[in-house]
């Protein structure tokens, strides 16, 4: 490497150095060790824009290793992302805009929330799978539109996690060329050397997984590491993985390559001996110097360049093809067609009785043909979560165009991957599984409703009614566990009207994910159902005459059976009204006025009915009132017979009222 890179280099793991002992926290060895791989891509690679951070045809660099943020946020520092030294002097504190781990949405610059590790590798496969989508869309001859890479940083730790096996697996299998990772392969974990518990060959296993494999054997030679990134820029039908071997905590006499320079800092006398042997200035702290900041000038100058060519670029695509132009613009808006919500389709239903699964199944052909960047799919469950798209074909390797993701049985990839997309841009990704199986993409789920991004969560086998699978199968606690994750909102609708209202919402809702849980059993179509499952919870059912005496509140599968016990109370001469609950974070969000409409508090004798564990409900039920759940396991039976036994019934309902009232 030359002088000014050699410093640009220092530059990069001194900030770093001196964000973390300035904060007393933090992790300095990745940008000491990694500082070099970092630049070499940002500075002869990385097609991207400081003045345009959102530019469509960026390159997106995604730093999987998220504890290693201070790389990222000297990287964006120096380039002019509009982050200033006092943002960097204030890692880690209250407010700034440099936190322990990189925030999408938070930080300029930053293209996804990362720090439990192999997230971000997944998400860097969806948003390598989303260039791939786009490109089919919208090039055409002598205009590629969307024509970039996707690189994703990555360490000893995300290589063990599961998640980014997962996703290496199907990104293989996919051949995505365009999806580069550098490892950092500097064999130190927290605990000490990865042979503690790493010892496999990665290598062996990324070409197992279809991926081309190229080896660096010294991080910091910068011609090294070009000669890299250029062969593996130019495979076009495999992903690439570039193993650098590094150094944890480079240029630290005495904790360079141990565990002690992973998570601390390494303190006064360790940094002034480190400064001395990089021929680093004694002081000041943060320094840059003005050759550096000439430097990152010039570059930043070229990558603006390249930005504003390519807008002339696709104002020449705009008059060579207005019609794609438009539906460009469209897909990149977000916005939902006007006429969508009007189609009788979403709201006429015969009086057959359906699984709410099936119901969203037909409904989902219906929004394609409105919305045809819906991409999606299932954890190899196509036919028993009803989400396949008609007449779009499967996302392959040979077919680009395609709409239908098979993710295989790969639920923890498949939530991430499909934050990924969301994360691109341009595209409304959605993916399925049983319920019960969110346990698996639990980590992708919080995350993604971290980053409040529109991605649908499509549950089916929502209760113990999925019956003789048994208890493994049917899920308890997962509607409680879904529920306590902030803006996430949890969607269980009764029949086809409410599936269509909150397929609408899902759609309609940009500032966050939906979770839409469906039934396996068969439902019928209820009187009463209507577009006030929009608001989250409506009257679907309205007592007779005067006030109600008891308020029945369920949601999904447990209306029907709540109208039923309605229709006998009444029949004891009982004012009952029910309330259909279809997304209980949705109607907490109404004003004042609403909620009392829909539930007055001078009603204090209430029953909330679910299939699920109660906790949560509390709140709507009040101080008076009950809740019917299940706290236990399911069984193996036929599911209304384990229905029956777990007390969700309408006899069970009736019981549960009677003593409500009769206590009032």
């Amino acid at each position: 490497m030359n002088a000014i890179e050699e410093k640009a280099i220092n530059t990069i793991r001194f900030l770093a150095v001196d964000a973390v002992e300035k904060a007393n926290s933090g992790h300095p060895g990745l940008p000491m060790g990694g500082a070099a791989m970092a630049y070499t891509l940002w500075s002869a690679f990385l097609k991207h824009c400081p003045e345009a951070p959102d530019w469509p045809d960026r390159d997106r660099f995604v730093l999987s290793a998220g504890h290693g943020s201070m790389l990222l946020y000297a990287l964006l520092h120096l380039f002019g992302y509009g982050l200033p030294m006092e943002e960097i002097k204030n890692f880690r504190q209250w407010g700034s805009k440099t936190p322990g781990h990189p925030e999408y949405g938070h930080t300029p610059g930053v293209e996804t929330t990362t720090g439990p590790l192999g997230q971000g590798f997944a998400n860097a496969v969806g948003m390598a799978i989303a260039e791939r989508r786009l490109a089919a869309e919208f090039n055409r001859e002598g205009y590629p539109l969307i024509n970039h890479h996707t690189y994703v940083y990555t360490g000893d730790g995300c290589m063990m996690e599961g998640v980014t096996s997962e996703a290496a697996s199907l990104a293989g299998h996919l051949k995505l060329g365009k999806l580069i990772c550098l490892y950092d392969d500097n064999q130190i974990t927290i605990d000490g050397s990865t042979d503690l518990a790493f010892t496999e060959d990665t290598g062996k296993r990324f070409e197992a997984y279809g991926w081309q494999v190229l080896n660096v054997e010294e991080g910091n030679r910068v011609e090294l590491l070009s000669e890299a990134i250029s062969e593996a820029k130019q495979e076009e039908s495999r992903p690439s993985l570039i193993m650098v071997r590094t150094k944890i905590g480079y240029g630290s006499p005495n904790k360079q390559g141990t565990s002690d320079v992973h998570g601390a800092p390494l303190g006064g006398e360790e940094v002034a001996l480190t400064r001395k042997n990089l021929g680093w200035p004694a002081e000041p702290a943060f320094h840059v110097p003005p050759e550096v900041s000439g430097h990152f000038a010039k570059l930043r100058e070229s990558l603006t360049a390249r930005k504003v060519e390519w807008d002339a670029f696709f104002d020449d695509y705009r008059t060579e093809y207005p019609e794609m132009a438009e539906q460009w613009d469209s897909w990149f808006s977000g916005k939902v067609p006007e006429n969508l919500a009007e189609d009788p389709r979403l709201w006429q239903f015969d009086d057959k009785a359906l699984a709410t699964r099936e119901l969203s199944g037909q409904i989902m052909q219906v929004l394609a043909e409105y919305l045809p960047n819906m991409i999606g799919g299932s954890a190899d469950l196509n036919s028993s979560t009803k989400t396949y798209l008609k007449g779009f074909d499967d996302f392959q390797a040979d077919n680009p165009s395609g709409s239908n993701i098979n993710f295989g049985v790969r639920e923890h990839a498949m939530g991430a991957i499909m934050s990924g997309l969301s994360l691109h841009g341009g595209l409304r990704p959605f993916g399925s599984t049983f319920l019960v199986f969110f346990d698996y993409m639990k980590p992708s789920v919080r995350l993604g409703s971290m980053m409040q991004l529109p991605v649908t969560y499509i549950y089916t086998h929502d209760s113990v009614a999925v019956g003789e699978d048994g208890p493994t199968h049917q899920p308890i606690e997962h509607l409680a566990n879904l529920r306590s994750i902030p803006h996430l909102h949890v969607l269980r609708p009764a029949d086809g009207v409410e599936t269509s209202a909150a397929w609408l919402h899902i759609l309609q809702r940009r500032c966050g994910p939906c979770a839409l849980i469906l039934t396996r059993q068969k439902l019928p179509q209820l009187p009463g159902s209507g577009r006030g499952a929009l608001k989250g919870g409506y009257v679907i059912s309205a007592e007779k005459g005067g006030k109600p005496d008891l308020i029945l509140i369920a949601s999904g599968s447990e209306v029907n059976p709540a109208l039923q016990a309605q229709q006998e109370l009444q029949d004891q001469g009982r004012s009952v009204r029910v309330v259909s609950m279809v997304c209980r974070e949705l109607f907490l969000a109404q004003d004042e006025a609403y909620r009392e409409e829909v539930l007055p508090s001078e009603t204090d004798c209430r029953l909330v009915v679910e299939a699920a564990l109660p906790m949560g409900w509390e709140g709507i039920a009040g101080p008076k009132g009950a809740i019917v759940g299940i706290d236990d396991f399911g069984a193996s039976a036929p599911g209304d017979v384990v229905l029956e036994k777990r007390g969700i019934c309408a006899a069970n309902i009736i019981n549960r009222a009677e003593e409500i009232l009769n206590a009032s």
